[in-house]
């Protein structure tokens, strides 16, 4: 399979990351004059948090979502779709997870493509069919093929960071809470976060769009995926809204977010199933035409 570069995508990916550098320049200079600790302690406390991020995000995405590696023995179609896919998409085989929820989803993680891994829930394996299934799985892959995993880890770094700031700052504050020093770093922290959070969900709408176009030239099936899509849409009513809230802090990470009300579809991390769908007809329509 000839894989075409996404300029596109490239170029949304280093344009979000200057901005989140430059962010994160800003955001280190008022902590470091409003809250004091000095330069040093910021390096380190953002070092410190890049490089567990970076090294354990496979392990830790997969431990916050419950998600268990499994056997060839244990699923064996499973594994066998995700190799195959991964050969026609010239990929290492990632590592195979599985996650008891109701919830019909998948996701992607790891820091590269040799430390990637690729995670369905078993309300997805009830719910599709072999056709479909291969189309989500395929679209996760297209993720890895992008990097775009290993952008998201880094990009959610200064929001993390900036979160954790303005929810346990005060905590730290001494005696410079009393002259009201911390007040502004922590209302720093919160514009920070507002902005980078902005930023990561423009980011994260793009490529989905390119993982879907990826994953259907993977298996030459778009409308697999697109019936897929519409499925699990579809599904997302049914499930308890207990499971829903658990879930939706990993609504970047899945293949359909789940549904946050009114607000969250305001600043979702995705483009509408509706969208991605129409996307996908029209290239079932392209590749008709190609053959």
């Amino acid at each position: 399979m000839e894989w075409r570069t996404d300029w596109g995508l490239r170029a949304r990916m280093a344009l979000t990351m200057f901005l989140l550098f430059a962010l994160f320049l800003v955001f280190a200079a008022v902590v470091t004059a409003y809250a004091g600790g000095g330069i040093l302690m910021i390096a380190v406390l953002m070092g410190g948090f890049s490089v567990a991020q970076w090294f354990f995000s496979d392990r830790l995405t997969l431990l916050s979502m419950g998600a268990e590696t499994v056997s060839e023995n244990e699923y064996p179609e499973l594994h066998g779709a995700v190799t195959r896919l991964s050969q026609q998409a010239d990929l290492p085989k990632p590592k195979v997870a599985v996650v008891e929820s109701n919830n019909p989803n998948a996701f992607a993680t790891g820091r590269s493509a040799d430390h990637a891994a690729v995670a369905v829930t078993t309300g997805l394996l009830g719910l599709l069919t072999r056709e479909e299934l291969e189309g989500v799985l395929a679209h996760e892959l297209a993720h890895v093929k992008n990097r775009d995993m290993a952008v998201m880890t880094f990009a959610s770094l200064l929001s993390t960071l900036a979160f954790i700031v303005v929810r346990w700052g005060w905590l730290f504050g001494g005696r410079n809470r009393q002259q009201g020093s911390f007040a502004v770093a922590i209302v720093a922290s919160l514009v920070v976060w507002v902005l980078s959070f902005v930023l990561i969900r423009a980011l994260s709408r793009y490529r989905e769009f390119a993982a879907d176009r990826g994953g259907a030239l993977i298996t030459g099936r778009p409308s697999a995926l697109a019936s897929a899509l519409m499925k699990i849409d579809g599904r997302m009513d049914r499930i308890p809204e207990e499971d829903l809230r658990n879930q939706a802090e990993m609504n970047a990470f899945f293949v359909i977010p789940v549904r946050q009300g009114f607000v969250g579809s305001l600043f979702r991390t995705h483009p509408t199933t509706e969208k991605r769908v129409e996307r996908l007809r029209d290239l079932e329509k392209q590749l008709e035409t190609v053959g």
